[in-house]
Order: C-alpha cells, then structure tokens, then sequence
C-alpha cells in the first residue's frame, strides 16, 4: 500500500509538472492557494534618516555586505559640506557621519573599516586609501597610475580595482601594491562596470558590464560579462546581465564542485531570449560526478518587456538563485535544477543595487525611493508551497533537507514507509537521518529499523542511520543511547569516546549508567557530567576518591554532601586523603564542617602530622579569628615534635597565637632563639639570652635588631658581665651590626667600662669607615695606639678626615712615638706645620724635617724655613734644605716668609739658580726685581727691558721707593687702575692724560670721566690743552671724542671740538667732526646751531636736518633742507611741524614742484579741505592717493570735485575701481544720461558693486539701470518692488529664477494685495521644499489662509510637484477646510509626509483622520488608542479589526477587548476570532471570568480549545455543566486533557443528572482512580461502566472483587459479561470455584472452554519456538558471520575521508561545458 501511495503521488506530481512546463519556463506558478515563500520587509527608509534622494543612486550608495551601507553626500543638499554617511545596519537609527570628501567610499564587509578613492590635484589617476575608523589609523594607501571605473571588497582584506584596461587585487593588510590579475576583454570596452566578483580560492573571476542598447530599442540595455581563470590564465567573453558563484556538493562526491550562474537577455535571430545558466566550471576529477549544465527561462511580462537583471544572489543556505530585474521582478530557481520556484515584483521602484544577506539566507536590495528591502524565505510556506502550489514533490523535499525547513513531513513519512515496504532499508534508513527538521528521527524509528532481519556480509540499516547521523551532525539523547549500546555491546568502546570528544553525542544518565555496567568508570563519570547527574557525579567521585573535584562540582551545581561520615570513613582507611578532604571542606566559603571539628576528628585518633598538615593548609589566611588553632597547632608540635614546631615558626605563617604560652613552651623544648623571639619582658631575655653556647651567632645578632637600644645595651652588658672573654667577639660583632640603632656612644661606653681597648679596636675599626664622629675616630687612634697597632695609626692619621686634629697632634705628642710619621700625617694634612718643625727641631729629629720637605711636602718649605728661622736656625742648613728641592719650592710663599723676616738677601743664589736654568715664573722675576730696586743698581732698565716680571706686584713696590718708577712699571704691564691711582695720588695729571689718550680704552675714559672722580677736571684741562693739540693720530681724537659723548659732556666736547674744527687745526675739514659739533651744539645749547649752520659747509645736511626735526629746531632744520635744496623735506617741515599750510603753499609755488603739490595736497586732504586738495593734486598731477580721495570726497559728499578728479586719475589709469567710483559719482550727483554713456563706453565698471550701493542707499532709478545693463535679473526685481513696479519685477523674477527672489517678489505681491502675481510667484517657490515652509508661514502670518490653499492646489498639478506640497496642503486642510481632509489622504497617501500630518492632526484634535494616518504610517498601536479613545468620531468595526491584527503591544489586545466589552458586545467575538493568533487565551478567560461574562466568549473558547490549555478547558467545561450539555462535556474531556480533573470529578460526582456523573466516572478512568470510578458507576447501577473500567485498569484484584459482587447481588448476567470483558485478567480457576459455588457453571462454560483453547495454542507456540532454536543453534559459521558484521560497522561508523582537487577547464574551447 504504501508503494502505490507513493507512485500515485510521484505520478499525480510527473503529470502535474508536465501540464505546467511552459507555465514554469515562464515563471507562471501559481501563488494563490498559499502564503508567498519568500518573505519582503522594509528594513530602512534612507530619506527618513537625512538621506537625500539625490544621492540615492550607483554613483553614491554601496553596500558591500550586510553590515553596513554608505552613503557620499556632496554640495549644498548636505549642507554645503561634503560627507560619508555609515549605516550600521545592527543600528541603523543611528547613522555616523563623517566630513570626507571622496568620489567613492566602501565600508569593508566586516569591520568598520572604509576604503577612498578621490582625484588628488596635480595628479591624472586616482588616490585609494583605507582607513580603520575604531583606531582612527590609516591601514595604506596608493596612487593608482589610471583611472579607477570600479572597485569592490573582495574578502574582508582584500579589494578588486577595474580600471579601463585591467582589474587588481590589493591587499589592503600589507604595504604592497594592488597586484594586475587579467587584462579587461574587448567585450567590456565602452560598457559601465557593474559587478565584479572571485570565488573564496579568487581561482575564477568574473566581470560585469553594461551598454545602452540598439538603437531600434535603446531601452533594453545590453549585458556583458567575461568570466577568468587564474589556474589558466584565460578569459571567455559571453553575453549576460547578472552572475553568481556557488559551490555545492555533486551527489555522492566527496569534494563541492564550483559552479556560476548567469543571467543573460538578448535579441537572438529577432526574438527576445531571457535565460537563466547553471554550468560547471573546470572539469571534474576522475571518478568525481559531474554537473550537468542547466538552464531555464526567465519570462518577463509583456509590461516589463525592456526590464533586464541588474543582480543575482545565490543563497547558500537554501540552494536558491535570486535574480533580481531593474524594475523590482524577483525571481527565484532551484540552484541545482535550474527549476523555477517563485516570481513576485518587490519593488515599484527601481532597484540599483542589492547585497547578499548570508546569515538568514536572503538578499537586501536598494531602489530609488531610499528603500531597504529585506527578501528573506519563509520557512514556514516555501515547503508547502513547491508542494502543493507547484506540485514537485521532488524539488519540495530536496528544499526542506537543504533548509531544514518544516512542511515535508508527511512526504518524508510516505517516502520512508515506501522505501521499507520495499526492502530498501539502506535508503530508508539514510532518509530518516537526513529527514528536515528531524521528523523521523524518534524511537518508533529506530525500532523498525532495529527489527530488519539483517542478512550475512550486509551492513545493518540502523547502522547506516547512525551512520548519516553522525556525519551531518549530533545526536539527540535517545539515539545517543541506542549507539551506545550497539557498540558496547560489540566491544568498541573507543569509537563512542571519539564521538564525545567531537561532541557528536548527547548524554543522560542512561548512557552513562550503560558504561559504567561495563566498568569504564573515567568514560561513565565525563557522561555523567555532560548529563548533569548530579547525584550520579557525586557518587562517582567519592568512589574515585577525587574529594577535591567532589567540592568543587557539588559547589557549582548546590549539592550538599555529607561531609562528616566521608571523614570518618577515611581516616579509618585513608588517613592521607582525610587530611585532603578536610583542607578542601575548611576551604570552602561557608566551611559545611567546623575546623575545630575536624581538628578534633585527628587528635582523638593521635594523627599529629596528619592534624598539623590539614591546620597549616588551613592556616595560611593567617586571620585574627584563627589565634586559638594556630596557637593549638605550635602547642602540639612543641610537645612532641619541637623541629616541626621550629620549621613553623621560621616560615612566619601565624601571627595571632599567644606568644607568651609559646615563648615558655619554646624555653622548655631548648629553642632559645624562638623564645627570644617570643618574649616581651626583660628579665625573661636577659634569663635566656646568656645561653649564647646553645644560640646560633647569626640568629642572635638579627634578634637583636628587634629590641630596643636600651634593651639592647642591657643584654649586651650581661653578656659581658657573665663571660667577657667568651662573649667579647659576640658581642663586638652584634655592636658592629646594629651600631646606628643602639648609638655609638654607648657601645664605646659600654667597652670602655670593661676596659677592653682590643675590643674598642676592633668595633671601631668596622664603624670607622661609616661614621664622621671626632671623638669616635680619636678612640679608634687612641685604642690602636695602646695596643700597638702603629702602622693602623699611620694609616687613619693620614686617610681620615673626621679626626680632631689638635687634639690627635696633642696626644702622638706625648705619646712620643719612635715613628714620626702618624705625627708629620696630622701636621701635614691640617696646616699644623710650625708646631711640627718646632717639635722635630727640639726633639732633634733633623731628618724628617728633611725628608718631609724633600718627599711629602716640599709645598711646605716655605713655612718649615719660617719656622726654623724663628728659632735661629743655622742658615747654612736652611740654604741647603732650600736648595735641596729648588725647582720644586713654591717660590711666591718663600719670598713672602723670607721678605717679612728681611732676609731677601737669603734667597740671591737660589733665584739666580733659577734663572740661569731659564725660569721665567713671575714670582722669581719679581723677587729679583725688589733685590735689585732695593739696591738701586739700574733698575729703568730692569723695569723696562725685563719682560716676566709682573707689573703691578714690582709697581706697587715701587711706589713708595720712586713714584716714576711705579709709572713705568704700570704703564709696561697697562695696569689702567693702578696707574691713575699713582698719578692721581702724586697730582701726576698730565702723565695721566697723555697715558689715557695714547691708551684708546673707552673703559679707562669712563672711568677717569666718572663724575664721581674728583680729578676729573683737572684731566680734562690736560687733555684738552696738552694730550689731544699733541697727537697727530685720528685715532686717538675719534676714542677722545667718543668718550666725551658717552661722559655726557657737552660743553667740554663742545669746547674741544671748536680748538680743533674753528682753529684751523689738521681736522678742521672733517665732515664727522662738523656734523658732531652740530649735532653737539642741538643737544646742548641750540642758540649755537644757527651760526654753525652759517659757518660750516660740510656737514651731512639730510641727517642734520633730521636731527634737528627730531629735536624741534624746526626753523634751523627748514634752513638747512633749503641751504642744500631739499624741498620735499623742507615742505614736511613746514607742514608737519611749523604746521603752516600757508607757508607751504607760497614755497610751493615758489619752487613749483609737483612732488611738494602732493605734499600739500596730503596736507590740505587731512585738514579736511577737500576743494583745495583736489585742485593740489591735479596740479602735482599725482593719482597715487586716489583711494584717500575718494574716501574724503565721500564722506564730505564732494561728489562733483571727485568726479574732476576722476577724470585726471583716468587719464594716468585705467582700473575699474576708478570706473566704479566715477560711475557711482555719476549716481550720485544725477547725471543718469552721462551714467548710461559711461556704462556703455567703459567695458570694466564693477557695476554690481555700484548697483548694490546704490540700491542700499536708495537711488533705485539708478541702480535700476545698472542692474538691467548687468541683466541681474534677481537684484532688478527687488529694485522693482521697491519702485512699486510689480509685473516687471515679476517678469525679472522669472528670468532670475531664484527662490530668495520668487519670495521677496511674491512677499511684497502679497503685502500689496497682488494675489494673482503672488500665485505666479509662488508656485515657483513651492516647487523647492527648502522654501515651502517660508511661504506657509508668511501667508498664516498675514491671515491669508485662502490664498495660500489656492496657490497649494495649483502647486498639485506641477511637474516638480514634491512630498511637502502635498503634506502642507493637507496641514492647511486640516486647520481650515477640515472637510476636504479626508478626501486629499486617500487621494495622495502616498505623497504625505505622514508624521507631520499626524501632529498636526493631534494637535486640531481631528480624531478619524488621525487614526485613518496612524494606519497609514504602520502605527497601528496609536491607530487603535485613537479609535478606542475617541469611538464617537473614528471607530469603525471593519476597519478596527484591520488595525488590530497589526497591533504590536500585547497589552493592547486585551484593552480592545475590554472596550468591545463596555461598547460592542455584540462584535466581541468577532474581534476575538480575529486576534486569537495572537493573544494569550489564558489572560482573555481570566478577564472575562472576572467580568462574569464567560458565557459571551463561547464560541471564541470553543475555536481556541485545540491549544488544549487548562485555563480555556475549565472555563468552557463550566459553561457546558451550565449549560447541561452532557455530550458536549464529554467530548471536550475526551479530546482535551488539561484541566483540573479531580476538581471536575468531585464536581460531577453529585451532579443531578446521571449523564454528568458517568462522566464523573469517565474523568476517575482517567486518572486511574479505578475503584472510584467502579464504585461511583455500581451505585449508579451502571454495571456496564463498571465492567469497561476494570477491564481498562488490568488489575486483577478489581477485577476479582467486581466478579464477587456480581455473585453477592446474583447478577448472573453481569457475571457471564465479566467473564468475557476481562478475560485476561481472571484466573481460571478463581472462576470455576465462583461459578461452582453460585451454581453457575453454564455461565462459566463459555469461559472455560477459551481458557483451554488459549492454554493449547500457548503450547504449541513454546514447541514450535524450541524446535526453532534447535535448528539455529545447528548451524555452522555464526562466528564468522558475526565477525564480518562486526567489520562492517565500523567501517560505517567511521567518518568519510575528505579531500581536495583543483579544478580546471573543460575540454574543448568552452569553459565548464558551457560552449
């Protein structure tokens, strides 16, 4: 049966595909009997978010993937700037804009990351750079070197540019260039590129591009595509439109094929061919299925006849084409069929472009209008619609296994039952498994599949379905279980551990207990967790003893174990994993098991180490809370384990335990150290710190670092008091360490008050180096003095700088050592040389006098020879020690010591010594130099030849003995100060001025020019009458003058340049020094400077004059520009500082000068004397201040001077500023005549200029005239309105065409009640959106209401009528005609900026249409509160159940019903059918029950009861017992479970009527309270009932109990009844003895004699089944055929091998089989 179920199907489906093959081909399948299979949503509306219609378009709008869309806006429509637009389509409200300007912009498909591409001036290609807008960085950038025509992301790193000759990739992660992939096909020349696209290995390559068409039929545009190989390097040019790649898998291949699909629509031989191709490209591998080139028609509608496909998306969700046409025609085809499936136009307007939606397998496409529309399939309806409207069985079943879609189910079934009817179990098998939606995949499957009788050497069908299974994905519980087992039970455990580690199972507690049979407890414990078995995990841990992972998954998923009994249990038999366990209960937060609890649990069982280790883990947070254990956990180990308690303790881990009881247990154990550091009492310290035998030295010195200085101190002298011979260097040691804590002084004091030098000598020796005490470092000298320690003192005597020198010297002098040195270190070092010399000179220690000058010191001699002449040293010895080092000796100081003592003589053989070895050191020149003045043995020549001595010394020397001879000293080295000082002491002042003139030093001027200096005159006089009349050097007169002006000494310059300029001297000529008398003579006294200026000639004239200007000599600078004929100067002065504009004009028409005409005329202009200053400048015939002029002449209104002016200005120039100017002259003053001849004869006049300025200042006539001679139209007509000449301003507002003009002439039309010229105006204004509201507003304003609607409804009827007119014409409706509203919205809905119009509806409260634009607008919620509150005036049941099915806020569902309630009963339930889809019908009952109108609803409960919810079934039950309708109980019952039926039964159960209490019976049946139901139908005397109910409880016992009622009562009938209604339930002999007893055998016999024949079969089955089994387990080679069964499972249950081959072209010239 089930076989002919299925031909009848396949048949009925073959003659149903053959009467619609044409149909098909022309895409005619029906639609009409279900919902459409692909789904179309508006997604975005781009308008609505700022987009501009105009850049809508190819050129503007991308949108690589389905992230996001990007948008150019350029120009004024975006504000004047130049923006990129991003819609993130996961938000797409919320668009980001960016100031870019670029010609193309791509976003990449799947980060925010954006590609440019814009012209760069200078540069004839275009500039690609790639941004990374999160980073805000630049990825890369490059200069292509030809124009870009196309460019597209290829992979989300990688973009194709076609170019006009070329395409290249480039990859944008990396710095490289875009690299050339093939040269552009000559098919494609002239063409617009509109796609380009590669496959994921970018093997093929395929390029778009289309041409305007013939030129009999241009509008079917021409489609040209060249597909590419890279494996080849080839192209082939075809004829198509649209192209995709797809890759799919070809029947049993193991490797997808590659294949493309193109769309192509052509005129071939006259006719017009549209065809869809599904070809193969490459050709396929050896042994691999090939694909068999496909194509189909697409049929165009004679209306869309020139339509052509613009794009082609291939769903690789479900195996479907989606080509999509200009004019918005979608098709759909099946990918590996080539069968059409569905055509729909989705688009009125024009789609431009669209982009593949991969996530929900459909496409996103853009048109016209700004819409984004989303086509998705409806999974819903495509399976039951290539079904039933297309009747392909075929192709319906291969969509639904594709898509996983639901609606094949019952094809599925019948294709199953058919193929096992048939024995093809092999197939059966894998179409369960691959069944949609997983419709076969239960266990009545598995059953049948289980029960096929499997023959040898074949593979089990159930293995084949497993099989599949697994290699399309996971398994669901029940199948997990039933693989488990066939493979457990074949011994392969490992294959279902591999299928858990690639999650191909899905566990329960089933599985994992079927494992842990076979003693795999690890594989049963990782089921157990994936099937959250709690109690099965537990379990499984505690018996692997992994406590830690018990903790921690009880934690995670809230079990509570118990704890103690695990414990007690370990430490009985596992004492290490008990100390475990309890660290990780003590861990948990909230511990379950008190620590002292578990502590206890040890210690009574004396596991010390156990109970210290489970305390330290525990122990480790080291909390206050913790003192008590911490200090328990030391006290234990102190008793019994005191090198534990040790180790504790030097980890530091506790810090809370009582230190005190530890201390004393520490002392007991011997572990001095910890009790030191435990305790806190001196005493106690001092008691333990003596055990200095039993105390490691390194621990006892740190232990000291803890405790006080004066505790410290006090321990130390313990110590020492109780052995200082053992304790010293402890002690010593400790000191050293801890120096800066316990204080230097009291160490020393403390080792000083045993009198321990050696130990002094040894502290101090380590402190030493890190102190800077004196007293510490003369103990230290002092300590190794005492103890012998000669060579130490030697050594900090002459390395330490801390020591207090005297005090040392003081005491190595009484120390008196043999050894001298420590003693010449301290002298040495500290400048204590005489007392050193006096000592060794007394002790008579000659010798290290000697050796210290000669070796150590010879910087010292000098004050050893002090010393020792002092003393009356012999001086033969001195002599000798002197010239012992010689050279070495500093000789300055020795002189010095000699010289204070007058025994320069001393030194006579030692200095000429040194200058016969050629010494030219100063100090010894200079001593020889004082021997020889002192002996007066020529010292001139000493002084003046001699050239090493130095100046000043020998000079100061000198000046007591011979003041000339000081002089000459100085003047030899020009000693400056030393000399004036000399000279002004001894009143030597001419020897001073001629020094200072011959020195030609400004410094030495300025200092003997001090005013200060009271010798300065007497200088001067010498300089003047002595020093300068003697010198005949330039030179040196310039330095002298220039001191004296720097001096600030007019008057004595003044008197020092007329002896030398007047007298006739060799400078008498000099034009400095004429020019420095002068300017002297302005600076000091000016009644000079006249008589100068007649005396002298040669002075610079300019630069005098110019001094003199500065100086307000006016009078003196005039004569002096006229003395050397500078005029123009001359004029400045007289004008800009005399100030006489008089004077200046008589001196310039004296010299008659054009440039002091020009000088006077700026004069005569600042002065405000206009006339004048025009008159000057036409005579200096000067234009340079031409713009000053005009300025003045304007703001004084001399326009008919300016306009002479002018003249003469254009006679020099010709530049349009002066034309402008003249020809605003010509305004000004009215000569309109001349005005329009100069217009006309003068091409460069800036006329706007001079039209604005006279329009702004009123002289219209004029500016009329310019404005027409420039034919600005717009200013002409605003000069129009204002001469009140309205049509003309009209006719010029027309040809200027202007909004800003169209306004101020319609504005002023209306201000002067010119309606029908405002209307002309007008409709040239409304046409630009921008301007409409302008126009609204000024018309409301002025209450011109009717005006404004006439000229909106002639606006109606233009060309360029937009959205805004309408919607304005409809606000204005609105406000004052409200009863053509409604009329204008349904007439032009669609051309209405809704929103808008709602506000204003709302805000004039006109309730209908307000809610008739609700529904417009999708605001279908606002729609229905609108109706609902205002119900008067908008409400209209039709139309109200319209808006509601669209309703999203729930809640609103139920407040419609409440107001169909209160307002229209009647229509309640009509509203109910409508919204019972979308309502929750629990919520509808409780409102109605609470509103006790139940009843009202009845026939909404009873079309709504198939949800078989229990809120619906109680209340319609209560309706039907109210009603007494007993049958319809019943059914509803019987059909419907959910509902309270022990409440319904006990309900019932008194109920009047017998018909409600049998069915109170019916509903305890299906409970299964069976006595109660028997006992309640027995009372009723329904036996019948009875009977029927025992039989369904199978319960023998009811039974046997009912069969003795019968006989109690003597229902005999009843009996007999029983007997045959339970037959199986009735033990025969219960029977015989009850029907023997009551006499009843007859009654039996029918019984009886079943039993016996039942009994007898029974027989003969086990007989027939043991000969069976006898001859089963006779036959031969069961173990062989087992084993060749086990084979082939697994060589089922192992996955498929996969691989890869590349593909190729095909054979032949054609590419894929495509010729």
């Amino acid at each position: 049966r089930a076989e002919t179920s299925w031909d009848s199907a396949r048949r009925k489906s073959e003659r149903a595909r053959e009467t619609r093959a044409k149909e098909s081909s022309r895409g005619l399948a029906t639609m009409a009997t279900n919902a459409a299979p692909i789904s179309m949503k508006e997604c975005l509306l781009l308008p609505s978010l700022g987009i501009n219609q105009q850049y809508i378009s190819f050129t503007n709008l991308t949108m690589e993937s389905e992230k996001y869309i990007c948008v150019r806006e350029m120009g004024a429509a975006s504000g004047g700037t130049n923006n990129v637009v991003i819609i993130d389509m996961e938000q797409p409200m919320q668009p980001m804009r960016r100031p870019i300007t670029a010609d193309s912009a791509l976003m990449n498909p799947n980060s925010k990351v954006i590609a440019l591409k814009a012209a760069v001036p200078g540069q004839a290609a275009d500039h690609l750079q790639v941004f990374n807008l999160d980073t805000k960085a630049k990825m890369g950038s490059h200069q292509m070197p030809e124009q870009v025509v196309f460019w597209k992301w290829i992979s989300p790193t990688k973009i194709g540019i076609v170019s006009a000759t070329a395409v290249y990739h480039w990859n944008v992660d990396g710095a490289s260039a875009p690299v050339k992939v093939f040269d552009r096909a000559a098919n494609l020349n002239g063409t617009q590129i509109i796609k380009y696209m590669v496959t994921p290995d970018e093997k093929w390559s395929v390029l778009i591009g289309i041409a305007p068409g013939s030129p009999d039929r241009p509008q079917l545009v021409k489609g040209y595509m060249q597909l590419y190989s890279a494996a080849q390097t080839r192209s082939q040019a075809l004829e198509a439109h649209a192209a995709a790649f797809a890759s799919i898998k070809i029947g049993a291949n193991t490797e997808p094929s590659t294949l493309i699909s193109f769309a192509q629509k052509s005129m071939v031989n006259g006719q017009l061919v549209s065809k869809l191709h599904v070809i193969e490209l490459g050709t396929p591998t050896a042994g691999k299925t090939p694909f068999t080139k496909k194509q189909a028609e697409l049929f165009f509608p004679p209306e869309f006849a020139d339509d052509f496909p613009v794009s082609m998306q291939i769903s690789k969700k479900y195996g479907l084409v989606y080509v999509i046409t200009k004019l918005g025609l979608l098709f759909v085809y099946d990918l590996e069929t080539a069968t059409a499936v569905y055509r729909s136009r989705i688009s009125p307007d024009p789609i431009f472009l669209t982009s593949e939606a991969a996530t929900v397998g459909g496409f996103y496409a853009i048109n016209r209008r700004g819409q984004v529309l989303l086509a998705t399939v409806n999974e819903q309806s495509m399976v039951p619609f290539v079904s039933q409207s297309l009747n392909n069985l075929d192709l319906a079943l291969a969509i639904a296994k594709r898509g996983n879609l639901p609606g094949a189910e019952a094809l599925v079934g019948q294709n199953f039952e058919r193929l096992f009817a048939l024995g093809q179990y092999k197939e059966a098998a894998v179409a369960a498994a691959e069944s949609p939606m997983g419709a076969l995949r239960t266990k009545e499957t598995i059953e049948k599949l289980k029960g096929v009788q499997v023959q040898p050497g074949q593979t089990s069908p159930l293995l084949q379905y497993f099989g599949t299974l697994l290699t399309k994905g996971k398994l669901n519980p029940l199948e997990s279980l039933e693989l488990g087992r066939l493979v457990l039970s074949q011994n392969k455990k490992q294959l279902l551990e591999n299928w858990m580690n690639e999650d191909k199972l899905e566990c329960d507690e089933a599985l994992g207990d079927l494992v842990k049979a076979t003693g795999d407890a690890d594989l049963a414990l990782k089921i157990y967790l994936k099937a959250n078995a709690t109690q099965k995990v537990v379990t499984a841990f505690a018996e692997r003893g992994q406590f830690e992972e018990l903790v921690k998954y009880s934690g995670q998923v809230g079990h509570k174990p118990d704890y103690m009994y695990i414990m007690q249990s370990l430490l009985m038999s596992n004492p290490q994993a008990a100390a475990k366990l309890a660290v990780t209960i003590a861990q948990q937060p909230g511990p379950p098991v008190d620590v002292n609890t578990i502590t206890d649990l040890f210690l009574q069982r004396n596991m010390i180490r156990e109970a210290t280790s489970f305390l330290l883990e525990v122990l480790k947070p080291n909390l206050p809370e913790q003192a008590m254990l911490q200090t328990k956990v030391l006290e234990i180990n102190l008793v019994t384990y005191p090198n534990v308690a040790d180790a504790i303790l030097a980890n530091n881990m506790f810090t809370h335990y009582d230190r005190p009881r530890v201390a004393q247990l520490c002392e007991k154990a011997g572990l001095y150290m910890r009790a030191l550091q435990h305790y806190s009492d001196l005493s106690d310290i001092k008691r333990v710190i003596i055990n200095t035998h039993a105390i490691e030295p390194q621990a006892l010195v740190e232990f000291f670092g803890t405790l006080s200085p004066e505790w410290a101190l006090a321990c130390l002298k313990e110590m020492l008091a109780v052995n200082v011979q053992q304790n010293l260097q402890l002690v010593v040691q400790i000191a050293k360490e801890y120096t800066e804590q316990i204080g230097s002084s009291g160490i020393i004091e403390l080792l000083e008050s045993f009198k321990s030098y050696e130990g002094l000598y040894f502290y101090l020796g380590s402190y030493l180096a890190f102190s800077e005490d004196p007293d510490v470092h003369f103990k230290y000298i002092e300590a190794a003095t005492k103890t012998g320690q000669v060579k130490e003192v030697e050594r900090v005597t002459r390395e330490s700088n801390f020591y207090d020198p005297e005090k040392t010297k003081q005491f190595l002098m009484e120390a008196k050592l043999q050894d001298a040195r420590p003693l010449i270190n301290v002298c040495d070092r500290f400048d204590l040389i005489r007392d050193l010399a006096l000592y060794l000179f007394k002790n008579n220690m000659l010798k290290y006098i000697e050796a210290y000058v000669q070796k150590v010191n010879p910087s010292k001699a000098p004050e050893i020879v002090g010393a020792l002449l002092d003393v009356e040293c012999d001086e033969e010895f001195i002599s000798n020690l002197i010239l012992s080092v010689r050279s070495l000796l500093p000789v300055e100081p020795l002189v010095a010591e000699v010289e204070k003592r007058n025994k320069m003589k001393l030194l006579t053989t030692f200095l000429d010594h040194l200058v016969s070895e050629g010494s030219t050191d100063a100090h010894v020149h200079n001593a020889l130099g004082k021997i020889i003045i002192d002996s007066n043995n020529n010292p001139e020549h000493f002084l003046t030849t001699n050239p090493h001595y130095n100046s000043a010394v020998v000079g100061k020397y000198c000046e007591k003995r011979d003041p000339n001879l000081a002089c000459v000293a100085y003047k030899r080295g020009q000693c400056d100060d030393a000399l004036v000082d000399c000279t002004n002491k001894n009143s030597m002042f001419k020897v001073q001025a001629r020094y200072v003139v011959e020195r030609m030093d400004a410094d030495l001027w300025a200092k003997v020019l001090d005013p200060e200096s009271e010798h300065r005159r007497q200088l001067i006089d010498q300089v003047v009458s002595t020093a300068l009349p003697e010198s005949k050097n330039p030179e040196q007169v310039s330095v002298s003058v220039k001191a004296f002006m720097t001096a600030d000494l007019p008057n004595e310059l003044i008197e020092l340049l007329e002896k030398i300029v007047l007298q006739n001297s060799a400078f008498s000529g000099n034009p400095n020094l004429q020019n420095l008398l002068i300017l002297t003579a302005i600076k000091a006294d000016g009644t000079r400077v006249m008589d100068y200026i007649n005396r002298l000639d040669h002075f610079d004239g300019p630069a005098v004059g110019e001094i003199a200007v500065g100086s307000e000599l006016f009078e003196e600078a005039f004569f002096i520009y006229k003395k050397f004929d500078l005029h123009v100067p001359a004029m400045k002065v007289l004008l800009e500082n005399l100030e006489s504009i008089k004077r200046a004009h008589e001196y310039a028409t004296k010299v008659e000068e054009k440039e002091c005409w020009s000088e006077l005329a700026k004069a005569q202009l600042a002065a405000g004397s206009i006339k004048n200053a025009i008159d000057s400048y036409i005579r200096a015939d000067d234009e340079t201040k031409r713009d000053d002029v005009i300025a003045a002449a304007k703001n004084s209104d001399s326009y008919e001077d300016l306009v002479k002016y002018l003249k003469m200005v254009r006679s020099k120039v010709m530049e349009a500023s002066v034309d402008t100017e003249l020809a605003y002259s010509y305004a000004k003053i009215g000569e309109l005549g001349q005005l329009e001849e100069f217009i006309v004869a003068t091409p460069g006049i800036n006329l706007q200029s001079v039209g604005d300025r006279c329009f702004d200042e009123g002289i219209f006539e004029a500016s009329k005239i310019i404005f027409s001679s420039l034919s600005n139209w717009g200013r002409l007509a605003s000069t129009l309105v204002k001469l009140k000449q309205y049509q003309a301003a009209v006719e010029a507002a027309r040809k200027a065409n202007s909004s800003k003009t169209w306004k101020e002439v319609c504005f002023a039309c209306v201000e002067q009640e010119e309606y029908r010229l405002a209307q002309l105006c007008g409709l040239s204004i409304i046409v630009n959106a921008d301007d409409l509201e302008d126009v609204s507003e000024f018309y409301q304003g002025r209450g011109k209401h009717e005006e404004l609607i006439s000229l909106m409804e002639a606006g109606l009827g233009l060309e360029r009528s937009h959205m805004g007119i309408f919607t304005e014409l409809g606000i204005l409706y609105a406000k004052y005609k409200l009863d053509k509203l409604m009329e204008h919205l349904k007439l032009f809905s669609n051309k209405i900026n809704i929103p808008k119009l709602i506000r204003t509806c709302e805000t004039e409260k006109h309730w209908k249409p307000l809610a008739w634009l609700y529904c417009a607008y999708d605001e279908h919620d606002n729609a229905a509160n609108v109706m609902m509150n205002h119900s008067d005036v908008a409400w209209e049941h039709t139309t109200f159940k319209d808006v509601a099915v669209k309703v999203s806020n729930a809640d609103l569902f139920y407040r419609m019903l409440d107001f169909y309630y209160s307002e229209h009963p009647t229509l309640l339930v009509d509203l109910l059918s409508v919204l019972s889809s979308r309502i929750d019908h629990t919520r509808v009952v409780d409102l109605f029950r609470k509103k006790g109108e139940l009843p009202l609803i009845k026939s909404y409960l009873v079309s709504v009861q198939t949800s078989n919810l229990s809120a619906v079934n109680e209340a319609l039950n209560a309706i039907l017992i109210e009603e007494a309708d007993f049958e319809g109980l019943r059914e509803s019952i019987e059909t419907y479970d959910a509902y309270d039926a022990i409440g319904l039964a006990k309900q019932l159960e008194g109920h009047e009527l017998l018909e409600f209490r049998r069915i109170s019976c019916l509903v305890y049946k299906k409970l299964k309270k069976y006595s109660a139901s028997i006992k309640l139908s027995l009372e009723m005397g329904q036996t019948k009932d009875a009977m029927a109910t025992v039989a369904v409880s199978g319960q023998p016992e009811l039974a046997e109990e009912l069969l003795q009622k019968f006989v109690d009562t003597e229902a005999k009938e009843a009996f007999a009844a029983l007997l045959f209604t339970c037959f199986d339930l009735l033990k025969p002999d219960l029977v015989m003895e009850k029907a023997w007893r009551a006499g009843w055998s007859d009654a039996s016999m029918p019984y009886m004699i079943a039993t016996v024949r039942d009994l007898t079969s029974k027989v003969d089955t086990l007989m027939d089944e043991r000969k069976e089994r006898k001859a089963k387990e006779a036959k031969e080679g069961e173990d062989s055929q087992n084993a060749n069964q086990g084979l082939v499972y697994a060589q089922q249950m192992l996955p498929p091998a996969t691989g890869y081959s590349q593909s190729g072209y095909g054979q032949g010239n054609g590419m894929g089989g495509y010729q």
